[in-house]
Order: structure tokens, then sequence, then C-alpha cells
């Protein structure tokens, strides 16, 4: 049935393909086919009959039925009703109309009830649409918007279901202008506009428009389309005076439209932006081009939804004007929190912002191991900034964030502020400050904060910092598992063999690992107890989300931080409450997995308290009134090894209570035993503030205005740069085809 379909297509022709045309004829201006009477079958006994003459009528049902194809006002036509009604609209109009008893018509091929009229053009008798008709935006034949008519091989015209692929929607009735028709304002008359010029598939050019008047015509040349609306006196309110609703020009012939501004992008995905405000400028392209058929840039799509976001979640500027309230609603709501920001004291520009909320306080202090991971990661809202991390972990060894800084830059001097604002809460929280192990990456900056306000804390490399920097140096996978294995070794004897195996692979990769001090980074000569934690990789492990919040405006991302861990604390705390066993589910099976080889040893016992434990891997020596072992496993971990799980059911202990506590399920509850509570909504702020005795005055009225530095224009880095790699000298490589710097032999360019 290819090339069949009845359609008024782009150039609005009328067309049955196979040699069944219909063709117009010239010297008439009239509907035919070829020059003498032929007949058309539109199904069984409906005919189109079509002769030379000017009596051109159509059968639809049975040769008695008064069915008229009427080349006119619905009369045959003649001469003379030819010529008065070519004068008045300048083309032929042809319309059915369906009289009474005819119920065995389908309603879906009769244009009569609405008037549809069609008319052929002077120039290239072309069909054309009046003033009333059902066609759609595209002015292609809508008799459904999910059917087609096609002629099968019998000749008989038939009606199928399929997919619509044209560009144009129907039009929608809610598009007809009318004189007199009324508007609230002038921006809703200029929106009905805008809107009936998207749909319709014209684009429109504004004359005249202000307070009192708008006027605006098509923009085609010499298409007499126009419209002008005037304000009434004594109310907002705007009405349409005259309109020349007639379109002589063929509508816009690209895919774009001059009307589809980034405000209306925005108002027309608005309603799925509040649904899905994760909704991608891609998918926004994409649904408007299936909903409007047009096509808009990525850039126009991106700007609209950014509009849209700055509506429902403010400015990235408001939010750092209203820093100061937002820091005294976390303290009013969570008492205990710590909450402060700082500007330039020059132009009151933001610097830098610590929030601790007080459940992450007690939480940390009363059940966390004294473990902190440092981390940051780069803000890729409107303005630069870094947003720096402290994280613990609980006793089932997931992260348990503390506290968060943002500066308006990663610098010695900040991090420094950072780490005394941390050390401040320790202290103002506990009466014995816990000696802590730190990881991070161990830039300048981190080592001098460390140094100075946590003297007596372990300050060791975060292993996937350090690998990262030895995989990009050497590029060799093998090297860098040897190094994890060096990392891991629990006894000096074992890490040596392993720096033993890199040497004999690559004796540069061996003195590039000699070079860090071993009591840095390999568990064999640390000092601290890390409990198993090789890495602080705190960024990694929240990217799910912490990526996402960190390009919304600063009161937002805090806001999204918040709430992610007011979810966390409350699932975490229901969860466990749901465990029947004494430790947590990970120190558990680590203990079964302990007991499963105790039970393969031979135990000595010398006294009340040391155990000689005998196994196929050596002798190990065991305390269990100092609780450590010959391996080490015991002290490092905290909880007790094979060696000593077989000391302790030799003289009848319970395994369970030789753990450290934090592995201990009621501990556990403990950690999130506090509540992470919301903060209400801006518009709020300023009424709850007012009767509350314990809000500082003096910082609502503080102003703080946005960092000088803005984002610099492109997609923000999806990676981050360590900073060991930052200065890094990178490796000049060489070309074996050409002999030249700077490219390899599959990207060389040079002729052969």
């Amino acid at each position: 049935m290819a090339n069949r379909d009845l359609m008024l297509g782009q150039n609005r022709n009328i067309g049955i393909g196979q040699g069944q045309s219909l063709v117009l004829g010239h010297s008439h201006n009239s509907l035919g086919l070829g020059q003498n009477h032929v007949d058309v079958d539109l199904g069984q006994g409906h005919n189109m009959e079509l002769g030379h003459d000017h009596d051109h009528d159509i059968d639809l049902g049975n040769p008695h039925d008064d069915h008229e194809l009427g080349l006119g006002n619905g009369e045959d036509q003649d001469g003379e009703d030819h010529h008065h009604h070519h004068d008045y609209m300048n083309e032929n109009e042809i319309s059915v109309d369906q009289k009474p008893g005819h119920d065995d018509v389908d309603p879906d091929l009769v244009l009569s009830s609405h008037n549809h009229d069609f008319s052929l053009s002077d120039n290239n008798n072309q069909l054309v649409v009046g003033e009333n008709h059902e066609l759609d935006d595209n002015l292609e034949l809508a008799v459904d918007s999910s059917h087609e008519l096609e002629i099968d091989q019998h000749g008989d015209m038939v009606m199928v279901s399929t997919p619509v692929q044209a560009r144009a929607l129907t039009a929608d009735m809610t598009y007809q202008l009318t004189v007199g028709q009324e508007f609230p304002d002038v921006k809703s008359c200029r929106r009905a506009l805008r809107d009936m010029a998207i749909a319709l598939h014209f684009e429109m050019q504004t004359i005249k428009s202000d307070k009192t008047r708008f006027t605006a015509k098509c923009s085609s040349d010499g298409c007499p389309w126009r419209v002008h609306a005037a304000k009434l006196p004594g109310v907002p309110t705007f009405t349409i005076r005259t309109i020349h609703e007639s379109h002589s020009c063929g509508g816009i012939n690209h895919l774009g439209h001059q009307q589809a501004s980034v405000q209306w992008v925005a108002s027309s995905v608005e309603q799925r932006l509040r649904e899905n405000p994760n909704c991608k400028p891609k998918e926004i392209l994409e649904e408007i081009h299936r909903v409007h058929g047009i096509t808009l840039s990525y850039k126009q799509a991106w700007r609209g939804k950014e509009r849209i976001m700055a509506t429902m979640r403010g400015s990235f500027e408001e939010g750092y004007r209203l820093l100061p309230q937002y820091c005294e609603q976390v303290k009013r709501t969570n008492p205990g929190s710590i909450a402060s920001v700082y500007g330039s004291p020059a132009d009151n520009c933001f610097q830098r912002l610590f929030i601790s909320f007080q459940a992450s306080i007690y939480g940390f202090l009363n059940a966390c191991r004294p473990l902190l991971g440092l981390d940051r990661t780069y803000l890729k809202s409107k303005y630069l900034g870094t947003l720096l991390l402290a994280t613990g972990f609980d006793g089932d060894g997931a992260l348990f964030p503390l506290a968060f800084g943002i500066v308006d830059e990663e610098n010695d001097e900040n991090w420094m502020w950072f780490l005394c604002e941390l050390h401040n809460l320790l202290e103002t929280n506990t009466e014995n400050m816990p000696r802590l192990t730190i990881l991070s990456d161990r830039q300048k900056g981190i080592v001098e904060g460390v140094e100075q306000n946590f003297p007596t804390a372990f300050h060791g490399f975060c292993m996937r910092h350090l690998s990262e920097s030895f995989r990009k140096e050497f590029n060799n996978t093998m090297l860098v598992n040897y190094l994890w294995e060096a990392a891991q070794a629990l006894t000096v004897i074992e890490f040596e063999a392993k720096i033993l195996e890199i040497e004999e692979i690559s004796q540069d990769a061996a003195y590039w690992i000699r070079r860090i001090p071993p009591r840095l980074w390999a568990t064999a000569y640390f000092e601290g107890q890390r409990f198993g934690h090789l890495t602080a990789n705190i960024v990694e492990s929240l990217n799910s989300w912490i990526t996402e919040a960190s390009g919304l405006p600063i009161i937002q991302m805090m806001e999204c931080i918040r709430r992610q861990l007011m979810t966390w604390f409350n699932e975490r705390r229901e969860t466990s409450m749901q465990w029947t066993s004494i430790l947590v589910p990970t120190a558990e099976r680590r203990v079964a997995e302990a007991l499963e080889l105790a039970r393969t040893y031979q135990v000595l016992r010398a006294n009340e308290a040391e155990f000689e434990v005998i196994s196929h891997e050596g002798n190990n020596i065991v305390d269990i009134r100092n609780r450590c072992c010959l391996c080490r496993g015991w002290q490092l971990y905290g909880l007790p090894c094979a060696h000593a799980v077989a000391a302790l059911l030799s003289c009848r202990q319970n395994v369970h209570r030789f753990t450290e506590s934090c592995f201990t399920v009621a501990t556990y509850r403990k950690t999130y035993s506090q509540t992470i509570h919301p903060i209400p909504d801006k518009s709020l702020w300023g009424e709850l503030s007012e009767g509350d005795p314990n809000v500082n005055k003096a910082a609502l009225d503080a102003i703080i205005n946005p960092p000088k530095s803005l984002r610099p224009p492109g997609r923000p880095r999806k990676r981050r740069v360590r900073a060991e790699d930052r200065g890094r000298v990178k490796r000049v490589v060489h070309c074996s085809r050409c002999n030249q710097t700077g490219h390899f032999r599959t990207t060389c360019a040079a002729p052969i």
C-alpha cells in the first residue's frame, strides 16, 4: 500500500499514487480526475464522481442519498457562483454535508459537521485551508490522529490504523483567537499568542508591545496574518481588537522556532521538573520534540531547566545571602549543633562555612571507632568552592559523616581553619579527647593542620590516593597489586617480602615506594589503629549523592546533605533494632571465620593469660589479658584473630567479650540514637526567629555576598585531580614511527 495515503503534505497537493492521482485542472481551478468522467471508489457503493463539467457530486452510500461535493457554498457550482465565490475567497471550497438518515456512514470519513473548507490557490492549484478547518498543525489531513486513508488492491479507499510520524500535532481549539477575547494582562496575551504560533507552526514578529498595546504579524514576507490587542480602560485586562486569521505562507520550513525562547522551555517543562528535578536537558529536548515537533539546542534546554530550578530552590546568590539565617535555624532545630559562616571583612564575600550536627558529634564520640578520614570535592555550582569532609566509621564499617566545611578555595590556610574547628567541637563535647587515627592524602595543609590541632594523632596516607599516583607513574597492574599487598601485610617480614617482589619487576618502582616512609601507609609499620581501613575514599563512597548535591546552591546543598544524614540515621537505627546477635553483622562474620580456623589449631597454655598456638602456618603467642597476638591481627582489627579465638576456646572464654566495644550491637544503636531534625522552609525563618531568645539577632543582620570567583565555562571535571598529582611533570612519550615526542605511534599524523 506504499504511496497510497490521502495526504495534504508540505505542498498541500492532493495525490493518490500508482495511477490513481487526483489531477488539478489548470483551466477550471477545480478538482478532476483526467479529462473525462471518472469515479473514485470510496468503499462499496461510495463513489466520488468528478467529470469535466461542473456538476461534481459525491455519493456516500446508496445512489439515492444526497451527499454532494459542492464547489461553492453547498450548491451545484455554475459559472456565476464560481466567479462570485472565487472573488470573495480567492479559492474554491470543497464541503461534504452529512444529511439525516445516513447513520451507516463512517463519521471519520465525513468532513461536514465542522464546516471543513478547502480551497485552491490561484498560483499553483494547491489545496489550502479556510478559517474553520480541522486540519492538523502541519496542514496534513487529520481525519484521525492514528488513522490514514489508503487504497487497497481493488481500488477501494479504506481507513487503516498506523502511527502518525508527522511532525505536527492536532491544532487545539484553545489556540483559536477571536475579536473581543480577553486576557488578564499583556503578559498573558503575549503568552497565548506565542503558544498559538508554536502549536500552528508559524513564527510571529512583534510590531508594538507596551503597557497599553500589543501588535504582531506573521514573520513571513507578504503573509496577511496580523493581530492587535489593547488594554481596556480602568482595568489591566487586554482584549483582541482586530485579527486577520488567514495565512498565505506555508508556515516555517525549519525545525526550530523563533518563539521557543528559554522562558517558553521553562514553562513547558516546569511540571515535569517539579516531579523529577533530576531530569536532564537531553530528556527535555526529546520531550519538546515529541510534543511540539520542534528542535532546540542543548543550551536552551539547560537554561530553561536552570530557570525553573532557580524558582524552585532559590538562586545561587540568594543562598549565600541567607546563610546567616540558615546557620541559626540549624542551631535552633538541632540544639548542640555547630553552624558558623564567615565572610571577607573587606566586602563581606563568602569565605567559609562549618556545620556539624549534634547527633553526629554524639555518635562519633560515644560509639564510633577513633578513626577519621579527611577528603574534599569541588563544587560544580555557579561559584567556585570546595566541600571539605571529616568522616568517621561506625561499628559495621559504614561511613559516619561528622563535619562539613565549605571554603572559597582549597589551600593550606583553609585546611588549617577546618581542622581547628574540628578540634574545637571534639574538645568541647568530651572531657577526654580520644587519640585519633587520621587518614588523608597528606598534602601540606592537612599535615600542618593535624600536627597543630591533633598532635597526638596518628596520621597516615589514604592508600587510594597513594596507589593512584603509583599507577599513573608506572602503569603496571601487577606492581599496583603488590603495593596493596605490601600495605596490607601485618608483619614486617611479610612487608619486606612484597617489596622484594616489586624490586624484581622494577627497581624504579621499589625506589619510588621506599621514598615514602612505611610508617605513614604500611600496616606493618603504622603505629595507630586503622581497624583494617586503608582508605578514606569518602567522596568515592558518597559519590551517588554528594556529586549531585555539589551542583546545587549552597543552602540546598547543605539541605541535601542533612536530609541524607537524617535518612541514614533513621534507617540504620531501625535496622539495628532487628539484629539479635551480640556483634554487628560484619564483626559476626569475621569472628565466625576465625572460629572455623581455630578448630584446626593446637593450643598450649603457659599460664592464665599466655598461650602458644600451633598451626600449619607456624607458632604464635597469644596474651588474652593484653589482647594481643604475635600475628598482630587482634591489635590492628580490634577483633580476636583465629589464634586468639583458639586460645579463648581452650580456656572456655566467651569470644564476644574480648572484642572492642564499638563492634557490639548495643554500641551501634548508641551511634544512631540521636536524631537529626528537619529544618523548616525558608519562608518561615523570620517568623520562627522572632520569638526565640536563643537566636543571635546580630548574626541575622550579617550580609554574606557570593564569592568573587565564578566557575569557568565548560563541563566540570568528573574525576578529581589528586593533590599529589598537581604540578607533577608528565612523562614524555615518544613515537616509534617518526621518533618525535608528544604522541604515540597509533596517533601519529606524520606523512609516511
